[in-house]
C-alpha cells in the first residue's frame, strides 16, 4: 500500500487507552468538537492498551473508543496501524484503513520524499515473530474467549497492564535507531512502540520516534515539510 502523506496529517501512538491511560479518549473528544483539526489520522499501534475482534470483554470496556473512531472514519481518513496490544481489528473498524503486522512497514509519499510508516515491533526476531503469529490467530483468539468463564482471563490481563510502568527513557536509544534504519529504504522512517520521541538523522535517513500520548501527552503533525510534536494540552 502507497500512501500521500497530507499536510497537516496527525500521528498518535501508544496512548494504551485503559481506565488509568484517558489520554486518547481526550484527543478524540478535541477531534469530535474541531479543536484538532485534520483531513488524515494516523493511528500508529498500541492505542489501546488492548484489543482484539475476538475478545469480548475488551470491545466492551472499549466500545467508546470504537464508536468514536467509526464516527470519525465518515469525516477524516484513518489509517491505524496494528501494534502488539491492538490487533485484527477490520472487524471493528469496516470504515478505516486497518493495516496488520505482517504489511508493515507501509509506503507513503508528501512530494518526491518517500516515508516508510510502522508501529515498530517488526525487524526484532524470528522468535518474536512465532509469538506474534500464535497471539494474533483467530481461532487461539476465540478459543481462549470461549474458556473465558465470567471474564476470568480477560480480568486478569486487564489487572496486569493497568499496573505495568510503560513509561521509561532508554538509555541506548540512539542504537537501537541505527539498527532499525538498516531496514527500510526510505528518506523517513517513523514509529511508534518505543514510547521516546524525537527525532534522529543516519546517514541521510531521518528517523522520527512519535511520542507516546500516555506518556509524553503528545502527538505529531506534518505541517510546513516538518513533523512537530504537539503538545495534547488538557485542562484539570
Amino acid at each position: 500500500m502507497n500512501l500521500n502523506i497530507k499536510e497537516g496529517a496527525i500521528f498518535v501512538a501508544d496512548s494504551h487507552f485503559n481506565q488509568k491511560n484517558i489520554e486518547f479518549l481526550q484527543f478524540l473528544n478535541k477531534l469530535e468538537k474541531e479543536e484538532i483539526k485534520t483531513s488524515q489520522l494516523f493511528l500508529m499501534g498500541d492505542i489501546i492498551d488492548f484489543i482484539s475482534s475476538e475478545c469480548k470483554y475488551f470491545i466492551k470496556q472499549n466500545h467508546e473508543i470504537i464508536d468514536i473512531l467509526n464516527n470519525l472514519s465518515k469525516k477524516i481518513e484513518i489509517i491505524y496501524l496494528e501494534g502488539n496490544h491492538d490487533y485484527n481489528l477490520q472487524e471493528l473498524f469496516s470504515n478505516i484503513k486497518i493495516i496488520k503486522r505482517e504489511n508493515q512497514p507501509i509506503l507513503g509519499k508528501f512530494n518526491d520524499i518517500t516515508i516508510s510508516l510502522s508501529h515498530g515491533d517488526n525487524f526484532i526476531n524470528w522468535k518474536y515473530d512465532l509469538f506474534c503469529n500464535i497471539v494474533r490467530n483467530k481461532y487461539f483468539l476465540k478459543f481462549m474467549n470461549f474458556i473465558d468463564i465470567n471474564f476470568y482471563i480477560s480480568k486478569k490481563i486487564e489487572n496486569a497492564l493497568l499496573e505495568k510502568n510503560i513509561c521509561h527513557k532508554m538509555k541506548n536509544f540512539e542504537e537501537i535507531v541505527f539498527k532499525r534504519l538498516k531496514n527500510y529504504d526510505t528518506d523517513i522512517v517513523i514509529e511508534g512502540h518505543y514510547h521516546q520521541g524525537g527525532t534522529y538523522v543516519f546517514e541521510n535517513k531521518k528517523y522520527i520516534n512519535i511520542p507516546s500520548l500516555c506518556c509524553q501527552k503528545k502527538y505529531t503533525r506534518f505541517e510546513n515539510f516538518n513533523f512537530k510534536e504537539v503538545d495534547l494540552c488538557i485542562l484539570p
